[in-house]
């Protein structure tokens, strides 16, 4: 026998409507990039197991490929997963605590410059003091340029950036200021980048404060998938001109 009374809707969590866009905190945060780093490091197990090797000096062009990817997936989906466990709803109001909001057109070019001029203009000054900080060339180990674009133009920019600003600092910064929270997503961002060349980490370490900074004056994580997008293209370019 029924009562007649209508069934409950289901209600979807509210969007948060000001920055930062994240509805967790730093430690979850924190909690969660080290999770990403472990699921990338377990999802690529196996493909290292069927190349008969874990010496990167003898792993084929497939094996790099799929490990890489398979990193990707981590930062992806654990973001995702956070995002999701913070609030429930769907998959739009998940994407939107992780920062994809449309921008403002000129308000992002002016960001943006103001990023690139601030970036380049520390970069300038720290070699001048240090020397020029020496990185190795990955590319080469992708094989074909079209491989190359999708791997370092395409998919490392969108995936780092949904978990370096949109995860990590988003949360880092509903605790901290801005600068800070810069900084030490910042710090994270360059420390992972450490087995890439040592004397590249402060710079990256500053690139990836420049990042969050932008993210937060914009709104929109479009803007620096766009804007890392275009540092990767334009070192990528470097490279195969050299």
């Amino acid at each position: 026998m029924t009562t007649g009374l209508p069934l409950p809707i289901p209600q979807e969590a509210p969007e948060k409507r000001t920055f930062p866009w994240a509805t967790w905190g730093p430690w979850e945060a924190i909690g969660a990039t080290v999770m990403a780093l472990i699921i990338g490091i377990l999802l690529s197990f196996p493909v290292y197991i069927l190349s008969g090797s874990f010496d990167p000096d003898e792993l084929g062009l497939s094996t790099k490929v799929a490990a890489q990817l398979c990193a990707g997936a981590a930062f992806i989906l654990v973001p995702f997963g956070l995002a999701y466990l913070s609030g429930g709803g769907s998959l739009r109001v998940v994407s939107r605590r992780l920062g994809f909001h449309s921008f403002d057109v000129r308000n992002a070019f002016k960001w943006v410059a103001i990023g690139i001029f601030s970036y380049f203009a520390f970069a300038a000054i720290y070699g001048a003091i240090f020397g020029t900080p020496e990185q190795d060339d990955i590319a080469g180990d992708f094989g074909p340029i079209g491989l190359q674009i999708l791997l370092i133009v395409i998919v490392a920019p969108v995936t780092e950036e949904v978990c370096f600003r949109g995860m990590l600092f988003g949360g880092i910064r509903t605790r901290l200021p801005l600068w800070a929270a810069a900084l030490a997503a910042g710090a994270v961002f360059g420390a992972l980048h450490y087995t890439t060349g040592p004397s590249a980490v402060v710079p990256l370490i500053a690139l990836g404060a420049v990042f969050s900074v932008v993210y937060e004056k914009t709104g929109s994580i479009w803007v620096t998938i766009l804007m890392h997008a275009f540092n990767n293209g334009l070192a990528l370019l470097f490279l195969n001109l050299t």
